[in-house]
C-alpha cells in the first residue's frame, strides 16, 4: 500500500494527461463513425472537427513530451517487479509514439485524398503530398489500423491502472488523480 505522501504527477502533467485521455476517448469512436455519415455538409464538418482535434492531440503530445523532459515521472514503487516497470515504460513509449504518429498519418492520408485540413477554421495545414486517391486509400487504412492499435495500448494502460488500484491497492492510479 502506498503511503499518502507518495510522489504524484504535477498538476500540469495531470491536466495534460486527462485532457489527452478525454480527446482520445472522443476521437477513436468518432473516427470510425465518420465514414458512416452521409456525404455532405454534416460529414464535412465532422471530418473538419476530427482533423482539428487530431492536430490538437499532436500539439498536446509534443507539449507533454517537452514537459516530461523537464519534469520526469514520479518513480514507480521499489516493490514493483522489473518486468512490470519495463511494461509500464514500454506502454508509455507506445502511447506517445501512436499519439504522434496517428495524426501525422492522418495528415498524410488527407493530403493524398486532396481534402484540406482546416484547424478549427482558424488556418489550413499545407498538404504533405499531391492528391493520389490510391495512396490515400492505403494511408487512411493504415490510419484506421493505428487507431485500433491505439485502442489496444490504451486498454492495456487503463487495465493496468485499474489492476493497481483495485487489486494491488498500491496507489499507482492515485498518482495521476
Amino acid at each position: 500500500m502506498q503511503a499518502t505522501g507518495a510522489p504524484r504527477y504535477a498538476g500540469i502533467a495531470r491536466v495534460l494527461h486527462w485532457t489527452t485521455a478525454a480527446l482520445v476517448f472522443l476521437m477513436v469512436p468518432v473516427g470510425f463513425l465518420l465514414l458512416e455519415l452521409p456525404a455532405g455538409p454534416i460529414q464535412d464538418t465532422a471530418f473538419d472537427l476530427h482533423r482539428s482535434t487530431g492536430v490538437l492531440l499532436f500539439a498536446l503530445t509534443v507539449i507533454r513530451l517537452g514537459y516530461r523532459l523537464g519534469h520526469p515521472a514520479p518513480p514507480l514503487p521499489d516493490e514493483l517487479a522489473a518486468v512490470q516497470k519495463f511494461a509500464a515504460g514500454a506502454t508509455h513509449v507506445m502511447l506517445y509514439g501512436l499519439l504522434l504518429l496517428q495524426p501525422l498519418v492522418g495528415w498524410w492520408g488527407t493530403s493524398a485524398y486532396g481534402a484540406p485540413i482546416r484547424v478549427f477554421w482558424l488556418f489550413t495545414l499545407p498538404p504533405l503530398v499531391a492528391p493520389d486517391k490510391a495512396l490515400a486509400e492505403q494511408v487512411l487504412a493504415l490510419h484506421g489500423w493505428l487507431g485500433l492499435a491505439l485502442v489496444g495500448v490504451v486498454a492495456v494502460h487503463v487495465g493496468a491502472a485499474l489492476h493497481h488500484h483495485f487489486v494491488r491497492r498500491d496507489g499507482i492510479l492515485r498518482r495521476m488523480l
